[in-house]
């Protein structure tokens, strides 16, 4: 039996929200904020203490070009000795409020402690096309680093599909980016047709890849891609969808368009712990994006038999 104790919502008007256990034992935490204009981190030694550890802005928006509109999903990542935060960020102009024009932007700290030192901007990290990008992770497996990112194809019908492309460094893609995702099923298509937010997993000889789907209001949920540790993850074919969504909206508990998640362990790393943003009520006023109240929520993972993972339903906001 879990005996996770921790109250939900964790952390309020924070969406996409990402928490990194590092070596250091504190936690890690990030997540968009509703005037989308910074990036903020707070640290805690354990997870409930987030929801009240102080909080710093580490880097403010642009006044003009590429990098001054709505930013989006930060993820902080310690790599070879650094710090790193992937963000997405939107040009704006008179004529634009640079909504679906993001780009995917890379921060560098090299101090201990990354709510310390400079953050240094290492730009844009450049894929096959220049359109709408966003949402990137990076994984390290058998030695090589990958990074995985949603993106419009222009090509093809459709907001954004999930990329995956080996790293030469923790700014720089090299080779081939293969598409491992694109919408296809009705819960990955209701209001825009989206793969988003991935996050991965290593656990049971299997690479479990979560993203979500659909807009950000109630229809919004969670998918699973798996592949064999073994396989080759830079061929499509390694990576079989789960037909249904494994994580969704909960009349019962009152949980609205869960997903954006990431993972982290317990205290203990008995535990591994599902992060993810909901919010508690269905009915939205305006553009579901402009809500503020899309909070950031923790629960337990249970294992399957087949040693899948069982996200369950997401639990009730704690009393």
């Amino acid at each position: 039996m879990s005996t996770f104790k921790v109250k939900n919502p964790l952390i309020e008007q924070r969406a996409d929200p990402w928490i990194f256990k590092h070596t250091d034992d504190y936690y890690y935490f990030t997540g968009s904020v509703p005037e989308y204009n910074r990036i903020i981190l707070r640290r805690s030694k354990t997870i409930q203490g987030l929801t009240n550890a102080e909080e710093k802005a580490i880097w403010w928006k642009h006044e003009t070009g590429p990098m001054s509109a709505n930013i989006w999903a930060p993820e902080i990542h310690y790599i070879d000795g650094k710090w790193y935060i992937y963000f997405a960020a939107a040009h704006t102009s008179e004529t634009n409020e640079g909504l679906f024009d993001h780009r995917m932007f890379v921060l560098e700290n090299s101090s201990a402690n990354p709510l310390e030192g400079d953050w240094v901007e290492k730009g844009q990290v450049k894929t096959q096309w220049e359109s709408f990008s966003l949402d990137a992770t990076s994984f390290e497996h058998k030695g090589v680093r990958y990074y995985v990112w949603a993106q419009k194809d222009p090509h093809i019908p459709g907001n954004s599909n999930l990329y995956i492309s080996e790293m030469e460094n923790p700014w720089t893609l090299k080779g081939e980016q293969v598409c491992i995702s694109t919408p296809e099923y009705e819960w990955e298509k209701i209001g825009y047709l989206v793969n988003e937010g991935a996050a991965v997993l290593k656990k049971n000889g299997r690479i479990f890849m979560t993203f979500s789907g659909s807009a950000t209001d109630a229809n919004y949920c969670m998918g699973l891609l798996t592949a064999d540790e073994n396989s080759d993850l830079l061929d499509p074919q390694s990576w079989i969808k789960t037909p249904e969504p494994v994580f969704q909206t909960s009349e019962e508990t009152g949980q609205y368009g869960p997903g954006h998640n990431g993972f982290t362990v317990s205290e203990d790393g008995q535990q591994d712990i599902l992060v993810y943003h909901a919010r508690s009520y269905k009915e939205i006023e305006g553009n579901p994006l402009y809500d503020p109240n899309r909070h950031a929520r923790v629960q337990v993972i249970e294992w399957n038999e087949d040693g899948t993972p069982n996200f369950g339903i997401p639990r009730a906001d704690t009393e």
